[in-house]
Order: C-alpha cells, then sequence, then structure tokens
C-alpha cells in the first residue's frame, strides 16, 4: 500500500499561509511503520482539481486530501471529487444528523452543504467541531485546519489501516562523510545501487553557507532491514579506506 497526499489551496501557493501538513502526515506515517510515497500540491481552480483528482484516484493509492472541503465559494474539493468520480453530489443522512444536532434551530441550507460528498461516501469524524470529512475509495479527505485535519488522519490510520501499522519491512540508515564531494563517491554509489537493487540509495550533500564551513554528504540507503545493514556495512568500509572521516547520522 501506498500512500500520497493532497494539499489544496491557493493560499498555499501564493505563499499566504506555509503548509504544515507534509511534515505531520510523514510524522504520523512514520509512528505506525508507514511512509509517505509521494505529495501534490494544487490550487482551488476547479478544472485543475478535477484533473489532479482524477490522476490520484487512478493510482490506487491511499491519499490524503487536505483543504477545500468546506461551504464557501473557494471550496471546490467536494464538487471536484464528485466530478473526477463522475458521481453526483448528495447529503450524507449520518453527516446531515450530525450537522442538524451540531447547528439546531440556527442549521440552514447553505451549512447542510457541509455534509453533501459524492454518492457513496462514507464520513470521517471531525473530534473537534463535529463537521465530518469524507472518504470514497482509497482518497480522505479532510479539512486545511491542523487542529481538525490531523485527528481525522489519525483516526484513518488506526481504523482502516491499523493492519498495516509496523508490518512493513522498512528502514532507513545513513551516515555523514566529512570533507567529501558528491562527484569522487558516484562510482561507490553506483557500486551500492546495483548490488542491493531492493534498495533506494540517497546523497545529500551539505554545501558551505559560510566560510570555514566543513562540506560534507549524507549518504545512505532505505528499505528492508537485512539490506540496508549490508549496504551500510559496504558503504561504511569503503568510504573509510578512501581516507573519508565518517559519522552516524541519528
Amino acid at each position: 500500500m501506498a500512500f500520497g497526499a493532497l494539499i489544496i489551496g491557493d493560499e498555499i501557493l501564493s505563499g499566504r499561509r506555509s503548509d504544515k501538513h507534509l511534515a505531520k502526515l510523514i510524522e504520523l506515517l512514520g509512528a505506525r511503520g508507514l511512509r509517505l510515497a509521494w505529495a501534490r500540491y494544487v490550487g482551488d481552480d476547479a478544472a485543475g482539481l478535477v484533473a489532479t483528482l482524477r490522476e490520484t484516484l487512478a493510482t490506487g493509492d491511499a491519499v490524503f486530501s487536505f483543504g477545500g472541503i468546506g461551504a464557501t465559494p473557494d471550496d471546490r474539493t467536494r464538487q471536484a471529487a464528485a466530478e473526477a468520480l463522475g458521481l453526483d453530489l448528495v447529503l450524507h443522512p449520518e453527516a446531515e444528523a450530525i450537522l442538524r444536532a451540531k447547528f439546531g434551530d440556527e442549521i440552514t441550507s447553505h451549512r447542510l452543504q457541509l455534509g453533501t460528498y459524492p454518492r457513496g461516501s462514507a464520513i470521517i469524524p471531525n473530534p473537534y467541531n463535529q463537521v465530518p470529512g469524507f472518504a470514497i475509495g482509497k482518497h480522505f479527505f479532510v479539512p486545511g485546519f491542523p487542529v481538525m485535519a490531523w485527528p481525522m488522519v489519525e483516526w484513518v490510520l488506526d481504523t482502516r489501516f491499523r493492519h498495516l501499522h509496523h508490518a512493513a519491512d522498512y528502514v532507513e540508515a545513513a551516515i555523514t562523510v566529512l570533507d567529501a564531494m558528491e562527484g569522487r563517491l558516484v562510482d561507490l554509489m553506483e557500486e551500492v545501487t546495483a548490488e542491493f537493487p531492493d534498495l533506494n540509495l540517497f546523497s545529500l550533500p551539505n554545501v558551505p553557507a559560510s566560510v570555514g564551513e566543513v562540506r560534507s554528504i549524507e549518504l545512505g540507503v532505505k528499505g528492508p532491514a537485512v539490506s540496508v545493514a549490508a549496504a551500510m556495512s559496504r558503504i561504511k568500509a569503503e568510504v573509510g579506506a578512501r581516507g573519508y572521516v565518517w559519522q552516524e547520522k541519528a
């Protein structure tokens, strides 16, 4: 099972607000032994949303979508999801009951729009203000507000995907190679990649920001634990043999 993130809102793309969902989703997945495979940012444009959702729905991945499920004119995620799926928007009976209980005599048709989802959707409980999100297929739509979205994501992970928690044999390890340049270690990286095809190798250089700061490279691999251990032993031995000083990466 691959997990993806869809982060929606013109305010993110314009810089009026900074995205906090990506880092938090990675944290929530990681705490359960899971990982994020991809992430996409998209604005509030209806056509762009529909096109993006058609693509993400076609992946078959489990996707958390943040933002755009309110009832103001710039909230278009519910409508876009329905169009992408070729479904109509309908008032979900359980969501209607929740909204009527929440607003009482102050319920309006406008507020009831908060409970309209593509036909066949299930609700995602919202412990903050009770206004639900919705799920259809493997897509899970939550608000853009972190205080609401993050507990809702946790609920999905702990109900729909509990069976996957810590089931994946997937770890990551790295060392920091001091006073090194990537170009001089490319051959080693190619050898490790060829020798361990089940791993993903990564190299993250640190370019000195000031005079006197030491150049370094974070060099590591991620994948099955046994292969990671073997590959890191190979990397450490070769880096040391070449005269580089290295440190374990926490």
